[in-house]
């Protein structure tokens, strides 16, 4: 049976997670690499368009690789703009 104590936690990091959920925060590897982030995703887009230069005969292919990296493509653009008025809410 549980006691009932509460587990009491540190925090090392600035983080918005709490330590006991995940415990890698505490010795500070936690956070996201947003450039690094956008820069895979542009260049994922650009592998998906790269893709429709082949051999496929149909373009039920290349309609569906060009949806694929304009969505990719529209949320990474969504993603910077709430990143750049963050700070205003």
């Amino acid at each position: 049976m549980a006691g009932k104590q509460l587990e009491t936690t540190t925090r090392t990091a600035v983080a918005r997670v709490d330590v006991s959920d995940e415990p890698s925060v505490e010795w500070g590897w936690h956070g996201q690499f947003p450039r690094v982030t956008r820069l895979m995703g542009v260049l994922v887009a650009l592998g998906l368009l790269a893709l429709m230069h082949g051999n496929h005969r149909g373009h039920i292919e290349d309609i569906w690789l060009v949806a694929l990296a304009v969505g990719l493509l529209a949320l990474i653009f969504r993603d910077s703009l709430r990143r750049r008025t963050a700070w205003r809410k």
